[in-house]
Order: structure tokens, then sequence, then C-alpha cells
């Protein structure tokens, strides 16, 4: 249950309809393809609100769909995670296309919709955290006002400040330096990233004394880049069918280790073992087992 001041984690950005599409075989162009499709919530920050109030953790998630059904049924899923959604209802939901191929690598078609329009979100919806976590698909377009404020009263109030690069192709888009300046001046607390779009943003310059940047690495050891550098491996998994959502149940496994006072270290295992159970289910969707095989309820 969320308790304002109570000190738990708030995070903005997209929700949206996964369509996943798992491609059997070699894809024929012009022709009909064998695949499972499943159908599934989406949105990078919704999904690290639906893993975190899976853990427990009390969770509010901030964003915007459509005034539709599916819409509905998305708030009704983050809700039922345990998640305090306070969603504003306009336009048409979201929805993102991923193709994964048999080796697990996904390639995205999204269509935010309504989840680009986020705008003029009561301070009330963002305040009383004890971690603000930011998705950066929302540096674009109206939510970027939404995300600057939710970085002032962050530090206003002295909670954590976490932001997820969350694409190579936003990178991109905005620039890799422009993309930086961005980050810097909303001063996260981490910033989340994967090799690549650490690479082709430059990202690791923005480690500092305030801002810890975590770099992911697939199976090779996850960087930390602060005043120093240092390095975690990743435990072997044993089956990687879908990487859909893997960093996003990195990000909640994190913060819900950081919220419970573990140093950068422990933080980065905890999000190593979360994102394993991801890896074998469509979409961003957790096992029925955890770290040790046990089953789940």
């Amino acid at each position: 249950m969320w308790v304002v001041g109570w000190g738990g984690l708030v995070c903005v950005g997209d929700l949206v309809e996964d369509v996943v599409v798992w491609a059997v075989g070699v894809a024929r162009v012009g022709t009909d393809n064998p695949a499972r499709v499943c159908r599934t919530r989406g949105g990078a920050a919704a999904n690290v609100a639906a893993f975190a109030g899976q853990l427990g953790v009390a969770v509010r998630f901030v964003g915007r769909v459509g005034d539709d059904a599916v819409g509905a049924a998305l708030v009704r899923d983050l809700t039922e995670a345990g998640v305090d959604a306070k969603v504003q209802r306009h336009g048409r939901t979201g929805t993102i296309v991923i193709v994964v191929d048999p080796s697990g690598e996904r390639t995205m078609y999204p269509d935010r919709a309504a989840a680009g329009e986020l705008t003029d979100v009561p301070d009330v919806w963002l305040s009383g955290a004890g971690a603000v976590h930011l998705s950066a698909y929302s540096l674009v377009g109206p939510s970027l006002s939404v995300l600057r404020r939710a970085s002032d009263l962050a530090h206003a109030e002295g909670a954590i400040l976490t932001i997820d690069a969350s694409s190579i192709a936003l990178i991109d888009a905005i620039g890799p330096a422009p993309f930086r300046d961005l980050i810097r001046a909303l001063r996260p607390t981490y910033l989340f990233a994967n090799g690549i779009e650490a690479d082709i943003g430059s990202l690791r310059d923005l480690a500092s004394s305030g801002t810890t940047v975590i770099v992911k690495n697939g199976t090779a050891p996850t960087e930390i880049h602060a005043t120093a550098t240092t390095t975690v491996p990743v435990p072997p998994v044993d089956e990687v069918r879908d990487t859909t959502g893997a960093g996003d149940a990195f990000a909640a496994g994190f913060l819900s280790a950081v919220l419970e006072n573990a140093d950068t270290v422990e933080a980065v295992e905890a999000g190593h073992t979360l994102a394993g159970r991801v890896l074998s289910e469509p979409g961003a969707t957790l096992s029925k087992t955890d770290e040790n095989g046990s089953a789940r309820d």
C-alpha cells in the first residue's frame, strides 16, 4: 500500500501494450511465418513499477494511456501487481510490436500514442518517494517537463533519482551530446544503460561524485562507474528466449535493494537476479520460479 512520505518508489514514463512475436526459424519475406504471439503489459517505467510491486515494494506509476478498453486493462494489470497507478486517460493507448528471434534478441516497432503525451502532472503524484525512476523515452515531447519536475522534487526531498537510457534509437534521434546534456541536467543518482547505449552516447562520461553510471553488458560483467570503476559478474542463466523487459527487471531489483540500504554492488547483484527470471518468458513477465529454481505462487 502506498503511503505519502513513506519513502517508496515512483516510476514515471510509458504504459503500453506489448505484442510479442516469438519467431520460429528464419523469417521468409512476403509470406506467412510460424510464430507464437503474446499480448502483455509493456512500457519501460510501467514494467519497473510492476516488477517492484511484485517484490513487495511500495510503488507508484505515473503515466498516460488512451481512453479505451486496452488502457483500462493495462491499468488493472498494474494495480493487480501492487502498483498505485496514477494515470491520465486520453486518446488511444500505445502499442509496441516486438519480434523476438530464436536467439532471444528483439526488434521493436513502437507506437507510443498517449504514452508520449504525459503532461501537467500534479506534484502530489511525484512527491513523497524514497526513489524516483525515470524512463529516457519521456525526454522527448511534452513529457520532458514532467521529468524535470520529478527531478526537482526528488532532489528537494532527498530522494534517489534513477534514469534508464532506454534506447539506442532514442540516443541517435536526440543526438549523443544533447542526450548527455538532458541527462546531466536531471542529475540522476544512478544512470542505467546497456553497453551499446553507453558507447554511442559516451554515457560513462557522466560518472561523477553525484552520478553513478551502471553499464550492463549481457552475460559479461556489469560495470559500475563513479569516482572509481568496478565490475560485477553476471550469474549464468539456463535459458535465454526473450530479452524483453530484462533491463526493466534489473532496474526494479536494483531499486528494491537500494531502498533496503544495499550498497551499489549488492544492488547490482539483486538486479541480476531479477533480470534472470525474465529471460525465459514472453515479454516483461517473471518466470514462475525464483533464483534458486523453487516454485513461486
